[in-house]
């Protein structure tokens, strides 16, 4: 079936990688919340265009609010901890991370006060000759994808903060079944792409970095969570 996708404004359709030259597909949905179930979003938007050796491409944001984890800022509970660390957090460009009181505190919760009060000491050193990201770097990817509203977020997610999906590979693998095509679950931001879940251990995760390193879901109204990724020739 051919397909009736067109690159996101200021994106291109294709781009090169070590792997080739891939087609991303962006595929407009509604707003999924979290009552929606993956595999009926996918059989409805996607499923139809899929192609032998497509892989499908899922924002993680839509994994973790199908899951329930994400939550109105105004319901998320702040403790005294998260006021305090959230003054020493490096707050990116491209988003809030956990820059914010409500997004400390669902670090806190998902990677344990212990850790969290090693990172900050650590960071706390690492600051005094210039290195930054140790934080991060600490607590890892579950604390790297915790994010809060934006003004450029689609409502009502706007008033929303969320943690990292559960389970990524497993959720990968699973919709893989449902498909018959790759997934991997991705974390994409005009600063990095990461790989939080893929359907395949074998899968590389320098694939999917690759392969979205220029961000073609954007985070802003174009309501495109989910891309099939395509082979193509280059120049196509």
């Amino acid at each position: 079936m051919e397909m009736p996708f067109q690159p996101n404004e200021g994106k291109n359709l294709t781009i090169d990688t070590d792997y080739g030259t891939f087609a991303r597909y962006p595929i407009r949905t509604h707003v999924i919340m979290k009552e929606d179930v993956l595999e009926d979003v996918l059989d409805k938007y996607v499923v139809p265009y899929l192609q032998e050796g497509d892989t499908i491409f899922i924002s993680e944001k839509i994994v973790a609010i199908t899951q329930g984890r994400a939550f109105r800022v105004d319901e998320i509970k702040v403790s005294r901890l998260a006021k305090f660390l959230v003054h020493f957090v490096y707050k990116p460009d491209y988003g809030i991370g956990i820059g914010a009181p409500a997004t400390m505190e669902l670090c806190i919760r998902e990677v344990g006060r212990p850790k969290i009060l090693f990172a900050a000491a650590c960071s706390a050193v690492g600051k005094l000759f210039g290195k930054r990201g140790i934080f991060y770097n600490i607590c890892g990817m579950k604390a790297r994808a915790i994010d809060g509203p934006c003004d450029y977020t689609i409502p009502p997610y706007n008033n929303y903060a969320k943690m990292a999906p559960d389970k990524p590979n497993e959720v990968a693998e699973r919709l893989m079944k449902h498909t018959g095509c790759d997934v991997i679950i991705i974390d994409a931001n005009d600063i990095a792409a990461n790989v939080l879940g893929k359907s395949r251990k074998e899968i590389p995760d320098a694939f999917g970095s690759q392969a979205f390193a220029d961000n073609p879901h954007d985070q802003c109204a174009q309501q495109t969570p989910i891309s099939i990724v395509r082979k193509v020739e280059k120049g196509e």
